[in-house]
Parts: structure tokens; sequence; C-alpha cells
């Protein structure tokens, strides 16, 4: 029994590194890399029998509900960057703006100029 409980802990050991949804460069993987891992673990589960394939199975489901939920997580942080990030490009454009207000003539327009090529407007 002992050695069942010690292989079981292998396996789901070895699962979850297999179905890690992080790879090493730090992007979150796409659907068809997780389905891919998914379909890799199945396939090593097949080789076995009885409970230990049936938490073979649950382990790589497991996984890969796991790695979906985090590629899902990951897409959502990129988004919300993006967004914070075209808000502080946005803000500091008006920031730009005001001080050219304060201007006149030609150093306002130079100024003005370079605040919408800075600042891609």
């Amino acid at each position: 029994m002992k050695h069942y409980r010690n292989a079981a802990l292998g396996l789901a050991l070895a699962l979850g590194a297999a179905l890690a949804p992080v790879h090493a460069q730090g992007t979150t993987m796409s659907q068809d890399q997780i389905d891919a891992r998914y379909d890799a673990a199945k396939k090593q589960c097949d080789a076995r029998s009885g409970d230990s394939k049936d938490l073979c199975l649950k382990q790589a489901r497991a996984d890969k509900d796991v790695a979906e939920a985090q590629a899902k997580a990951g897409k959502q942080k990129a988004e919300a960057n993006h967004d914070a990030a075209k808000a502080r490009q946005d803000a500091d454009y008006d920031v730009a703006k005001k001080k050219c207000a304060a201007m006149s003539g030609d150093a306002k327009d130079a100024c003005l100029a370079e605040a919408k090529t800075r600042y891609g407007k």
C-alpha cells in the first residue's frame, strides 16, 4: 500500500510539473499548449490501471484546469497593464498640454508639437 501512495505522490508531482502553466520566460501558455500537455499526461495514465489510473487522470484534469485558470488570469493582467499604461500616457499628455498653455507664440506651438510627437497624438 505504501508503494502505491509513493507512486501516486511521484506521479502527482511529475504531472504538476509537466502541466505547469507558465513557461520559463514567464509567459502563459496558449490553450493549444495546455491541451497538448493534458493529452500527453493522459497518455501516461494509459499505462496504469485501477485506482492508480483514476488518480492519474484526475490529477491530469486538475492540472489542466489550473493551467487554464492561470492563463486566463495572465491575460487579464496583461490587459490591465496595457490599460494602465495608456491611462498614464494620456495623463502625461494632458499635463504637457497644460504646461504648453502657459506659453505663447512660437514657443507654445513648438511645445504642443513636441508633446504630440512624444505622446503619439
